[in-house]
């Protein structure tokens, strides 16, 4: 997706598209759409291995809609082009930075050549002193519900984290 130059394009990827950066996405248009903000936003999410035009997973639309979220999106695959289109690249864990380095060789947290994309894993903005253990939004998919609750209330800090940092209030 490409969105004018005056949008902050921002970027969920996780694995399939299905989960995680579905879910960050939504919780993230929420925010944006309570501060007023989503004309200064273009909000998009991918996966590395995308089940493409699948919808989001059970789980993730069912905590989502717990918390007034609706999911409306629809997996689909990341690219390259998706480095240099966007601003923001959040990213779900470590296994899926290694997948994107290989794609575009080198260090996917340092400069990408000819690209002005900020390339973060999201749970580094829900607790900024993570450990090696923490860096990971973890795959509720076997955790039940509880998991899914898990993984969305660490979403939520992250995307508000990254809000506050985009969209200081006045």
């Amino acid at each position: 997706m490409t969105a004018p130059s005056s949008n902050t394009r921002v970027l969920f990827i996780c694995h399939a598209n299905l989960v995680r950066s579905p879910l960050a996405e939504g919780i993230f248009r929420h925010l944006v759409a309570q501060r007023g903000l989503s004309d200064r936003f273009a909000i998009d999410s991918a996966g590395i291995a995308a089940y493409e035009g699948m919808a989001p997973d059970p789980g993730s639309i069912a905590v989502a809609a717990q918390h007034g979220i609706k999911l409306a999106g629809r997996a689909r695959q990341m690219t390259r082009l998706d480095l240099y289109d966007h601003d923001h690249v959040l990213v779900a864990d470590r296994h899926v930075a290694a997948q994107i380095r290989r794609l575009i060789g080198g260090s996917v947290f340092g400069p990408i050549a000819g690209s002005s994309a900020r390339v973060r894993l999201l749970a580094t903005l829900a607790d900024p002193r993570a450990e090696d253990d923490d860096l990971d939004v973890p795959d509720p998919m076997r955790g039940g519900p509880e998991g899914y609750l898990k993984v969305y209330k660490q979403l939520v800090r992250a995307c508000t984290a990254l809000l506050a940092e985009l969209a200081p209030k006045p």
